[in-house]
């Protein structure tokens, strides 16, 4: 599934090729990608509007309407926004953005995961605020973990807050923390010399610091190469990022730890398969205890 690095990268490319075009039309080929409203519907809110801005927001790419509404795409596991991008297999081409000047923007999905929305604009701009049962996710997501807002206090306060709480399964709360996924924080976990089993509440302040130093790190380096493209990312061109060729222990079980040389072992943590190394990530004592056992 794309994550922070992964969607930014893709915002930051349409923000150099759709802003200032004008939607001429919309096309849905899946009954679902833009429910609860009707295809028709969601067209004709789309028809005529100018696009003002490309961004991001968690997992999300946000394009930025006139009239202050924006239209929200998530692509979930395998949705690829592409522009003028050729040999495209139509198969999998769900939704198709046109613009008056004759080029479009197609979404490609072949889980049919991925899901569109037009929404206010504002509804996107929280910080978790909105935790009720059926809130949409675009309306609950937490704080940017690259915003100047997430600093080392803000996450201290945040793991005082979840005391209990494993801590890899609290990065990929989207409602806490948006954006970040499975492999970023694996990586910025080994960069931390944390566990992924470690409670929150059991970090010291210089495991803080040092985990607020590694998400950034994981998640700069992830956009500096283009994302990670283990199998279905591309970019809006078509194109696959280099993030997989520098992973240090992501989907590297059994292979030498980079840092001590150790074998990197893989286990499941929040029904994720998760790697780290047992070395340089010591286990909770009642972890290790129950593995003693």
């Amino acid at each position: 599934m794309p994550e922070l690095p992964e969607v930014e990268t893709i915002a930051r490319q349409l923000r150099d090729l759709v802003v200032d075009r004008t939607i001429s039309g919309f096309e849905s080929r899946w009954v679902r990608l833009t429910e609860p409203e009707p295809a028709d519907v969601f067209a004709a809110r789309l028809r005529g509007r100018r696009i003002t801005g490309v961004r991001r927001r968690g997992k999300f790419v946000v394009f930025d309407l006139d009239g202050g509404e924006a239209l929200v795409v998530s692509l979930r596991m395998t949705g690829k926004l592409l522009f003028a991008v050729e040999g495209v297999d139509e198969r999998y081409v769900r939704g198709e953005i046109r613009f008056t000047d004759g080029t479009a923007l197609r979404f490609s999905d072949t889980r049919k995961f991925g899901r569109m929305a037009v929404v206010d604009a504002a509804a996107l701009e929280g910080n978790g605020q909105s935790h009720r049962a059926r809130a949409p996710l675009h309306s609950s997501l937490g704080q940017e973990p690259l915003a100047r807002a997430f600093t080392v206090a803000w996450l201290r306060s945040l793991l005082r807050k979840r005391p209990r709480a494993a801590i890899k399964p609290l990065l990929l709360d989207q409602r806490a923390i948006a954006g970040i996924g499975n492999i970023y924080a694996i990586e910025a976990l080994w960069r931390a010399k944390i566990h992924p089993l470690r409670k929150a509440g059991s970090l010291r302040p210089a495991d803080t610091l040092r985990l607020h130093e590694a998400i950034r790190w994981a998640l700069r380096k992830g956009i500096r190469l283009g994302g990670a493209s283990r199998r279905d990312y591309v970019d809006a061109r078509g194109q696959r990022g280099r993030m997989q060729r520098e992973f240090q222990v992501y989907g590297r079980a059994g292979e030498p730890c980079p840092r001590c040389g150790r074998p990197v072992v893989r286990t499941v943590v929040g029904g994720r398969g998760t790697f780290h190394c047992p070395h340089c990530q010591r286990a909770p004592a009642t972890h290790r205890a129950r593995r003693v056992r």
